[in-house]
């Protein structure tokens, strides 16, 4: 995964998704789950962690956070933000050691790998038994995202994330949609999937204009009630899988 696409955006990053109301929103919603598995003083790994929002979070709460990011200036913005972050790309996991109680990815970190493989050896090895894993990806199915490009006439943006191959993002990086099932198996069998729910499913995301705040968090609310349900969970515009260190 080339990191050029990530470090020109950087700069924008947070203006983009972190402080967007529906970034915010469902940054939210994956921390209401993330939340209740750390503990004070816990070692965890943020994998991918653009400007450092979620370790910072997490260090509120008493972890101790060590972020990887393949983007320079990511890792740039999260350091100056006071993260404990370090330049690595996922690729290059292999190179990390560490003893870590658990690893989470936010927002479609993994989505940009073609071989999810090489990544779940490393973090069976550095992640304790009994340990968790908590990765959020894009979605094969976007409600809102359908709808969205449909009442445009952008047919083939409306579905690209159908495509078996992926598909091209803005940054010009082919980003592909692991099926729930394929991600299971990616990840076995060092990792047992314990649950998964969806994020965003209807809030909206963050390209999506038009809605008032008040709506937006109206929607934020609905949200929690209904993303983990069967069938609606898979709308969502991302997906948060909960894994256990077998």
């Amino acid at each position: 995964m080339s990191a050029a696409p990530f470090d020109r955006l950087a700069e924008r990053y947070d203006a983009l998704w972190t402080k967007s109301l529906g970034g915010r929103c469902q940054r939210q919603a994956v921390w209401s789950w993330l939340d209740s598995l750390i503990e004070p003083g816990a070692e965890i790994l943020d994998l991918g962690c653009g400007t450092g929002e979620d370790a910072l979070h997490l260090e509120k709460l008493g972890a101790r956070v060590f972020a990887i990011d393949a983007s320079a200036q990511m890792v740039r913005f999260a350091r100056a933000s006071g993260a404990d972050a370090r330049q690595l790309p996922l690729e290059s996991l292999e190179s990390l050691s560490g003893d870590f109680d658990g690893a989470t990815s936010n927002f479609g970190v993994l989505n940009c790998l073609r071989n999810l493989e090489p990544v779940a050896r490393s973090l069976a090895r550095l992640i304790r038994p009994g340990g968790f894993l908590a990765i959020c990806v894009m979605g094969r199915c976007c409600a809102w995202e359908v709808s969205h490009f449909i009442c445009r006439g952008q047919f083939r943006t409306a579905f690209r994330r159908f495509r078996r191959d992926g598909a091209p993002s803005s940054l010009g990086i082919r980003v592909t949609y692991p099926s729930i099932r394929n991600l299971a198996e990616a990840f076995r069998p060092a990792f047992q999937l314990m649950r998964w729910t969806g994020i965003g499913l209807c809030i909206p995301p963050s390209y999506v204009g038009g809605l008032s705040r008040i709506q937006v968090t109206r929607l934020a609310r609905i949200d929690r009630r209904l993303a983990h349900w069967p069938v609606l969970r898979a709308l969502a515009d991302h997906r948060l899988l909960l894994f256990k260190r077998l």
